[in-house]
């Protein structure tokens, strides 16, 4: 009677998804699994481990004030700080990005914008662990950059 029934959905957090919708602000850091889908504001920072299937995704009228260092990303809002994928990003049509970008692979759809820098990634320097815990060892620090 209370035992799981075989038809019942899995509680693996992976599969989770998570959504700040439209009239919600969200002022704090996140740090998330499976797929967090903003349609709102989040003024805070976004994590999840770069080992993790995690998956955010931006939506047009969505909006984050912070740093996001996720395994993959879609982005079709408004981001003003800086964005680091290990595995996959998407700009879509209504993208802004006020910021860096560091990628190993990125897709860009015409009429998405980019204010910043991009800078590729090799799969060894990937790990959200040493781009999020340690930034000052990797070869791109922020000194390094030449700016006109």
């Amino acid at each position: 009677m209370f035992g799981k029934s075989k038809g019942a959905l899995s509680q693996d957090p992976s599969h989770a998804h998570t959504l700040v919708s439209r009239s919600t602000e969200i002022v704090g850091d996140l740090h998330f699994t499976g797929e967090l889908i903003i349609e709102g504001k989040v003024k805070g920072n976004i994590y999840a481990a770069d080992d993790s299937a995690a998956l955010i995704r931006i939506a047009e009228n969505g909006s984050v004030e912070g740093e996001i260092c996720v395994p993959s990303a879609v982005i079709n809002g408004l981001v003003q700080g800086d964005v680091r994928s290990a595995t996959h990003i998407e700009l879509a049509a209504k993208a802004v990005v006020v910021g860096n970008i560091y990628y190993n692979l990125i897709e860009m759809v015409m009429g998405s914008e980019v204010n910043g820098n991009l800078m590729h990634i090799g799969s060894s320097q990937s790990g959200t662990k040493l781009i999020g815990a340690d930034r000052n060892k990797l070869p791109f620090q922020r000194s390094s950059i030449k700016q006109n």
